[in-house]
């Protein structure tokens, strides 16, 4: 058996509330898989790579590896908060792998979903990730966090959702059960509503879609509204990467498979199951970077 066979692969899926990594070879699949600590390449890189290193190291060790072997290892990474190709590869290159790839989060995401196959993926959870995968190519809409982007995911409807609350407090639009209980979880406050708003992360706006997923299944007319504003979004979103009835389509996350009884029925007919996590992504993009790196030699 060739010594690429043997070599190790590494795939890491990081972000900020944790990390996990998984370890085998290209002959054996994935041998184990550790978790450690948060490892998003934005908020602290020096953290990231240290919990990386330990966390790769862990999976090693259930695999009964010497962490020596990790010096030959190929690596494929994604991170949440890598945006440029300096960050990139300023996570690389200190990384104690022989070949160390890191990408944002978003392909891993993709590959593992479609199984490193062609198709399109919805994944919406506090965040939100549209995008296509055609011949190992990707292409996304939108990604841009959310200040400024993340439409249709859990916290753009956690946010939305307050604000109509202050609409109808307005006298703007008639409250709904939606927006009474929404209000009620702030003591019937709209000044505790703008109190949590100064300080609230996606994750805390993200909190409240549960309830408003749940009422817009009940009929809600302010729910109904916002989750058809949202499935609006999503649908012209995979639209602009190309995507046709038929095509194989996957929805994932926390809020992803919820939209669909909101988007056009066509739109559904080559819908998938979610063939893995994005941990499984890193892996696959690991061991096809060994594979194309044989081809190419032999």
């Amino acid at each position: 058996m060739s010594d690429s066979a043997q070599m190790l692969l590494i795939g890491v899926d990081g972000g900020g509330t944790g990390c996990r990594a998984a370890i085998g070879t290209l002959s054996g699949g994935i041998a184990a898989r550790a978790e450690g600590g948060r490892a998003n390449a934005a908020s602290d890189p020096d953290l990231a790579v240290e919990n990386i290193v330990m966390t790769v190291k862990a999976a090693a060790a259930k695999a009964n590896l010497d962490e020596s072997a990790l010096e030959n290892a190929v690596a494929h990474l994604g991170l949440a908060g890598v945006m440029t190709a300096e960050d990139s590869q300023r996570i690389a290159s200190a990384l104690p792998y022989k070949s160390s790839v890191v990408t944002d989060d978003r392909p891993t995401t993709v590959t593992g979903a479609l199984g490193g196959k062609d198709g399109f993926l919805l994944s919406v959870g506090t965040g939100t990730i549209v995008a296509a995968s055609n011949g190992g190519s990707f292409g996304y809409v939108g990604g841009w966090g959310f200040h400024v982007a993340d439409q249709g995911s859990g916290a753009w409807l956690g946010r939305a959702g307050l604000e109509q609350v202050l609409l109808c407090h307005d006298g703007l639009a008639d409250h709904s059960d939606l927006t009474r209980a929404l209000l009620a979880r702030f003591d019937d406050d709209p000044n505790a509503i703008v109190s949590f708003s100064m300080s609230a992360k996606p994750g805390d706006f993200g909190a409240l879609a549960p309830v408003i997923v749940t009422a817009a299944e009940q009929g809600d007319t302010w729910a109904q509204e916002l989750m058809a504003r949202g499935a609006d979004y999503l649908l012209r979103g995979l639209l602009v990467l190309g995507f046709q009835p038929g095509n194989a389509l996957c929805l994932t996350g926390g809020v992803g498979p919820r939209y669909a009884r909101y988007l056009p029925p066509d739109a559904l007919s080559g819908q998938i199951k979610s063939r893995g996590t994005a941990l499984d992504g890193a892996y696959y993009l690991a061991k096809s970077s060994l594979t194309e790196t044989r081809s190419s030699t032999t």
